[in-house]
């Protein structure tokens, strides 16, 4: 069985089985059992929705702190384009990266410098017509988690281009070795993130074996720190290298803006991109070249683990993106294999009923059987999101026909 990490973690303490997260989580990962959720992981694609969602905090991200970047010599900050978003009055980011300059960084990176730098190697790739159409995005973790666990016809058509965050952090290493002399295990990236699936990426990457993001923290765990330090006036003078186009990511339709002579389709939610990938699988949609999809409502700026309300933030940063051209300075990218997947994607069969087909055959008859007896209400008072997941969880193993409250009332109005 492979082994998954995960960066949304469950605590049964606060948790009162509910059913809130049972019934939101786009998987069905989550059960709850004898008054507990618990979260099947071979399942959990860090989505976030049930962090979201639980009025009771049961659920948190998974993300380092600060203070883990101190067993680097050097750290370089990795601002997300979204982060931008959170702050009022400004109109370029050079406030946010003097502060992180006075936070201590020893250098930043802006990761929209690493989003322009896909964005050329992409329009590149499409214009040479070296992908399967449609071709679809990887800058989202959380659709690539998606696409592997559930639409095995897709894993094809992802983009074998890093995400942007990667290629940033690639670049700066490089780019901070050359400058100082130093070595690169001497120095420690650190990715200020919108959300916890980037917290998985750089933990369990899919496409490449290694991740140079070091440490990930969230946007809204460092806000405090930073925007008290953007406020200091002996900060060093400095200003952003991205160009509007790299910012605009933050965005649900950034990175397909920067796009030009193909058709493109941009989605955000995470229902909204399911309902695309499933009309994508059964080829519905056959008239794009591009697929931008994000899990979270808005792109990055509606991650769970920003500060400031999505709506108001998208407004921010495009007033951010009015001030700035273009590309400002483009990074410079001398070997593009540095930008590339090691190898493809491949389907991660966690949704198979068993290893052997017939076993798995005779499995999804026992379901199908199984959910005729059931009442089809999907109420979720069995601890199952659906009726369905029960009976699949009856065929199992992992739950019984009684656990139906309709089934128990039905059993018990019977008795003489």
């Amino acid at each position: 069985m492979e082994s998954f990490f995960h960066s949304v973690k469950l605590d049964s303490g606060l948790c009162v089985g509910c059913t809130n997260c049972v019934k939101r989580c786009p998987t069905a990962a989550i059960r709850v059992q004898d008054g507990k959720a618990h979260i099947l992981r071979e399942l959990c694609i860090d989505c976030g929705q049930c962090i979201y969602i639980c009025p009771h905090h049961a659920k948190s991200a998974v993300v380092d702190h600060l203070a883990d970047a101190n067993r680097f010599r050097y750290t370089i900050a990795l601002p997300a384009p979204s982060l931008y978003g959170q702050f009022h009055h400004l109109t370029d980011p050079a406030p946010v990266i003097r502060g992180l300059y006075g936070l201590g960084f020893d250098a930043v990176y802006e990761v929209a410098r690493g989003a322009e730098a896909v964005t050329r190697l992409t329009q590149q790739y499409l214009d040479e017509k070296k992908l399967p159409l449609p071709v679809i995005s990887c800058a989202c973790p959380v659709v690539v988690r998606l696409i592997r666990t559930r639409f095995p016809n897709l894993t094809g058509n992802i983009l074998p281009i890093l995400p942007p965050v990667e290629v940033a952090a690639r670049l700066a290493k490089q780019d901070f070795c050359r400058k100082t002399g130093c070595r690169p295990e001497e120095v420690g990236t650190v990715f200020l993130s919108p959300c916890p699936a980037k917290s998985t990426a750089s933990r369990d990457p899919l496409g490449f074996d290694k991740s140079e993001v070091d440490i990930v923290v969230s946007i809204k765990d460092v806000y405090p720190a930073l925007l008290a330090a953007m406020k200091r006036d002996d900060l060093p003078e400095a200003g952003p290298l991205s160009g509007s186009l790299g910012v605009g990511w933050g965005l649900s339709g950034g990175e397909a803006a920067g796009l030009s002579g193909i058709t493109v389709l941009a989605a955000d939610g995470i229902e909204n991109i399911i309902r695309v990938l499933e009309d994508l699988e059964d080829e519905k949609i056959t008239d794009v070249d591009f697929v931008e999809l994000s899990a979270c409502a808005g792109g990055c700026v509606g991650g769970i683990l920003t500060v400031e309300n999505p709506f108001l933030a998208r407004t921010r940063l495009q007033k951010i993106q009015g001030h700035l051209s273009p590309e400002a300075q483009p990074p410079e990218v001398t070997d593009e294999r540095l930008m590339l997947f090691d190898h493809p994607i491949k389907f991660c069969e966690v949704l198979s009923l068993a290893r052997d087909l017939t076993t798995a055959m005779e499995l999804l008859a026992r379901v199908d059987e199984i959910e005729q007896d059931l009442y089809g209400m999907d109420c979720g008072a069995c601890g199952a999101p659906s009726c369905r997941a029960l009976a699949t969880d009856i065929a199992l193993g992992r739950a019984a026909v009684e656990d139906c409250i309709y089934i128990q009332r039905e059993r018990h109005t019977a008795k003489p």
